[in-house]
């Protein structure tokens, strides 16, 4: 039984040899430990000083372990903390999707800049030369009117009137960005007239608002501030009368209607124009200017179209009527 216990204590103390790097290496202080083993197994050990060596070699090994482990680390950090290939794989990823997301939203930026320029307020020659071929205004195009004498826009909103029939609101609008001064180009219920028609001078046209779906609209009511013929929008898609017939009178020996051109609109029913002028309401609808039908020819009555989507024109100097 003695010689078994001797050989089980210089085994426990032989076995602190551990590997790194795929060598088998032994500590300085684990080779003496070994010794003071092997002397005292010689010297036939006690039961008492086999726990302590058995003891001694397992904390040394522990020691030993650590200490390589940290030698490893050491190394590591000394190399610049070189990646894992899945760690380099995440932040490529990463960095690639960032950069996706900031491309697109230069580009929608770029986009949008691009888009508005044509509708920057600086006079209509800008925003022709921007919205590509053709100078004719066809029916079906959407365009914002702009008074020639104030330069503010037709615009309408879902506001009524105060006085008067109490239909829905319109007057001028300054600045031209504002979605609620775009109109649709469109002929009378009872005309030939197909979209992409160039529209002549003389033709009926109706405006069709498109925020609100109404008809550019005037009758007998007295309009708010000058107490001239109310304009108004009114009516739906569906719903339209002669109240929203206006003749086009193209001032010059125009023809056709062109975008850089001068036009009056005089009401069918009323006989009244398409006017506006520089008295402008000061509540509700503050700084916007009051829009009326009014019975003499002057230069309040002019008004052009500006910006807007306009359609080519499909029949090449044939103007509809």
């Amino acid at each position: 039984m003695k010689g078994v216990n001797d050989r089980r204590v210089v085994d426990s103390v032989e076995w602190t040899r551990c590997e790194e790097g795929g060598k088998s290496v032994e500590s300085s202080g684990v080779k003496s430990l070994t010794q003071r083993s092997r002397l005292v197994t010689g010297n036939s050990a006690s039961g008492k000083e086999r726990l302590e060596l058995e003891q001694e070699a397992i904390r040394r090994r522990d020691e030993h372990l650590r200490s390589v482990h940290q030698k490893k680390k050491k190394e590591k950090q000394e190399q610049g903390g070189l990646l894992t290939y899945k760690e380099l794989t995440f932040w490529a990823l990463s960095g690639l999707g960032f950069l996706a997301v900031m491309g697109f939203l230069i580009f929608g930026v770029l986009l949008m800049v691009g888009f508005m320029k044509p509708f920057e307020d600086s006079g209509p020659q800008s925003a022709w030369a921007a919205t590509g071929e053709g100078k004719e205004v066809t029916y079906g195009s959407v365009i914002k009117l702009q008074h020639d004498r104030t330069k503010y826009r037709l615009h309408s909103h879902e506001v009524p009137y105060g006085t008067g029939s109490g239909q829905q609101s319109v007057t001028g609008f300054p600045g031209g960005e504002d979605a609620n001064s775009y109109w649709v180009v469109k002929p009378v219920s009872d005309s030939d007239a197909r979209q992409g028609d160039l529209v002549s001078d003389g033709a009926i046209v109706r405006l069709f608002h498109t925020r609100t779906r109404k008809w550019l609209h005037s009758h007998l009511h007295a309009s708010p501030i000058t107490g001239n013929y109310e304009v108004s929008a009114f009516g739906a898609d569906d719903q339209s009368d002669t109240g929203d017939h206006w003749k086009l009178i193209i001032e010059g020996k125009g023809k056709v209607w062109l975008r850089d051109q001068k036009v009056r609109f005089l009401h069918v029913d009323t006989g009244g124009y398409l006017h506006s002028h520089d008295k402008k309401y000061s509540r509700i609808v503050a700084g916007q200017q009051e829009v009326c039908g009014y019975l003499k020819k002057n230069s309040d009555n002019l008004w052009f179209a500006a910006e807007g989507v306009y359609f080519p024109s499909r029949n090449e100097g044939k103007a509809s009527i």
